[in-house]
């Protein structure tokens, strides 16, 4: 049932107590306390609820960076395993030594490597899969080829070699890591600790191994395999590695109030490698990570990031699986620090903060006190003045208060409301003046605002005017077009009808032909002027092989502090019809653009092709080829974006700008690695396609 306004103020009337609903006074002493008896101890524990949440999202934000910045070092000591063991491959003194079956230098030279490259073992394979050599192998003589494994002395690898297999993790068994590395044996068995909170088992070691393994093949001149190189970085007990992952993601001094941070590599749930301390200098090797943390990471493939209890103490803690090259779920990676500092920093922060609303809430109901009075004193007074006056003191007054406030100011026009009774006349006459001058100053405004829509009206006219005009210039730079054309026929069919006749005017013809080039540029100029968007720019045949010549004069300022070495191939026979500045400025752009990328030197390749790919458009290829970092597949996809850049001096609008030119007339340009287009060598690649009957936007 839904109760009426005054049913509801005559419900609380009965529920307010009497020595509260009797008094102004108590009312607002009542109406003073009660949001610091109430409110504010809400607003504490909310507060503190809040600020608890908010310091544990910090924690889970700071190890969730941690953790990322972890992942990336681990994925480059991964994408370095794979690019040395290419390298390794492509070695010319590997192709030699391989050649010549010279065994001895090749145990040595992948001695060498292994130690340059910092990985635990280096392999060379037949394409069969038997141990060619290794630096901890016996030398065994090769057989007659290297693709015939009879007689090669190297026992057989325990799983298949692919010949080319990228970087990544693999499990191997004991047996299989033994063949590939028997100097390993020591750091591959590893004793499990009992655990507390860990899934049951019943094994006592761990016997299996995580690898970074990588798979290369020796191709020989045609293409074929000669052999397989296999490396790679053993993980177990790997202390270097998780020692130095530790030192970027916690360096010294990065984390506060005595913490400390530790990363840990897991086999499944067993840590393999950490820098986790189980007591004093042993590290936690062979221990087990809780059930709760291998459920979710290595079962349901989710990282966690929470809170852990880690060895024997509480870290602030982040997991995430690793998968192997097949994608499931071999290990895990690990970060975290230590809890308990910032945790004492958090009760001690709460504390102060209760500590601080306690003090505020004492203060807070001190002043109000203070300030209720100030309220209920001069209301007082004013109730005391109007029960004069209902008795006939017509002189009573409220007086002076102290209040400053609306109380105040209350207690100030009940004085004055009195007084107002005699000059009740003249502030009405004082209205009626006021009223007028309103009047008066409405119809100002008014005039202002018409004379303000005439001024429009007079703009919209001259702005209709300067469209017609641009019209009708349009229309006459159309129409003089036509007797120009016919100017120039008639000229030339004169000089071809008076043949060796015409050579004493020749100079005369000259001019004419002169002037009317003048009028077509005066009438290119009238179609800029009235239609600028659709205006692309004189057009003309232009000699490619000159355009290039000429722009390299332009940058030769640049080429002369250089050591790079220009080197022209000109096959075009063609011209292309497009405007030659626009052209040049394209052109400039790309030779400023190849200059930068060689700031130690190079070649610069200037090169023209008449381009055949597409008959129905034939015109000309130009391009510029430099052999500086050439192009990721990244920088290829954004390279033609306004402001993308590479230099951080740069704006990202050259390209940009280069490509709406050349698109104007038809053509287009492609920029790309010099290795994507078939060349051996580094560097990049830019071509413009140009059509012979260039059009324009405007055409």
């Amino acid at each position: 049932m839904r109760l009426s306004a005054p049913a509801t103020s005559a419900l609380w009337a009965r529920l307010t107590p009497r020595w509260i609903s009797q008094s102004v006074r108590n009312k607002l002493l009542a109406m003073a306390l009660l949001p610091l008896l109430v409110v504010l101890p809400l607003l504490i524990g909310a507060l503190v609820l809040w600020g608890n949440a908010a310091y544990d999202r910090l924690l889970i934000t700071k190890v969730r960076s941690d953790l990322a910045v972890a992942r990336g070092y681990f994925e480059q000591v991964l994408g370095a395993v794979g690019s040395g063991t290419q390298a390794v491959a492509g070695s010319h003194q590997l192709h030699v030594a391989l050649a010549s079956r010279d065994l001895p230098r090749l145990q040595t030279q992948l001695m060498a490597a292994r130690a340059r490259l910092g990985f635990d073992f280096i392999n060379l394979y037949s394409p069969q899969g038997q141990l060619l050599t290794a630096d901890w192998t016996q030398v065994h003589p090769l057989p007659a080829s290297v693709n015939d494994t009879r007689g090669a002395g190297g026992p057989a690898a325990q799983s298949p070699v692919e010949p080319d297999q990228p970087a990544g993790l693999k499990l191997l068994a004991a047996e299989e890591m033994l063949a590939m590395a028997p100097h390993l044996r020591e750091r591959i068995y590893i004793p499990l600790i009992g655990t507390a909170n860990a899934s049951a088992t019943t094994r006592t070691q761990e016997n299996r191994a995580l690898v970074m393994l990588s798979n290369a093949p020796v191709l020989g001149p045609t293409g074929e395999t000669l052999a397989v190189v296999r490396a790679g970085v053993l993980l177990n007990q790997n202390l270097d590695l998780i020692d130095h992952i530790n030192r970027i993601v916690y360096p010294d001094g990065s984390l506060p109030l005595g913490s400390h941070g530790t990363a840990t590599l897991f086999l499944e749930d067993v840590r393999i490698v950490t820098n986790v301390r189980l007591f004093q200098n042993l590290r936690a090797i062979g221990t087990r990570v809780s059930q709760a943390v291998r459920e979710t990471v290595l079962d349901r493939g989710e990282s966690w990031l929470n809170r852990a209890f880690v060895v024997n103490d509480w870290y602030v803690s982040a997991y995430e699986p690793l998968l192997d090259q097949t994608g499931q779920r071999v290990g895990m990676l690990y970060v975290g620090y230590l809890e308990a500092p910032f945790r004492q920093v958090k009760t001690g922060m709460l504390v102060l903060i209760i500590g601080i609303f306690v003090l505020v809430i004492i203060l807070a109901a001190v002043f109000s006190l203070r300030w209720a009075r100030s309220i209920f004193k001069p209301v007082e007074q004013m109730n005391h003045t109007m029960r004069k006056v209902e008795h006939g003191d017509t002189s009573a007054r409220v007086g002076e208060v102290q209040a400053r406030d609306e109380v105040g100011a209350l207690a100030n026009h009940l004085d004055q409301l009195l007084d107002v009774i005699d000059d009740k006349t003249r502030s009405l006459q004082e209205f009626a003046d006021d009223l007028d001058a309103k009047v008066i100053a409405g119809t100002r405004e008014l005039a202002e605002s018409n004379t303000s829509l005439q001024q429009a009206q007079q703009q919209l006219v001259k702005s209709e005017k300067l469209a017609a005009i641009g019209q009708l210039t349009a229309s006459v730079a159309h129409e003089i077009n036509n007797p120009i054309a016919v100017i120039q026929g008639n000229l030339d069919l004169v000089r071809e009808l008076l043949g060796d006749q015409a050579k004493p005017v020749a100079a005369e013809f000259k001019l004419m032909d002169q002037q009317v080039d003048r009028m077509r540029l005066i009438v290119t100029q009238l179609l800029q002027h009235a239609r600028p968007s659709e205006f692309a720019g004189y057009v003309e045949a232009v000699d490619t092989r000159l355009a290039l010549e000429n722009s390299l004069v332009l940058v030769g300022h640049l080429l002369a502090h250089t050591g790079i070495t220009v080197v022209k191939d000109f096959q075009a026979t063609q011209a292309v019809e497009i405007n030659r500045q626009e052209l040049q400025q394209v052109v400039i752009n790309l030779l400023i653009n190849a200059i930068q990328a060689m700031p130690d030197g190079g070649t610069l390749l200037l090169r023209t092709l008449d381009q055949v790919d597409d008959p129905s458009s034939p015109g000309v290829v130009m391009q510029v080829c430099d052999t500086g970092a050439g192009l990721s597949p990244e920088v290829s996809a954004k390279l033609f974006r306004p402001f993308f850049t590479t230099r951080p001096d740069g704006n990202g609008l050259g390209l940009w700008i280069s490509v709406g030119l050349v698109e104007r007339y038809g053509g287009r340009i492609q920029g790309m690695s010099r290795r994507d287009v078939g060349e051996d060598s580094p560097g990049a690649v830019f071509s413009i396609h140009l059509r012979r009957d260039g059009v324009s936007e405007g055409d």
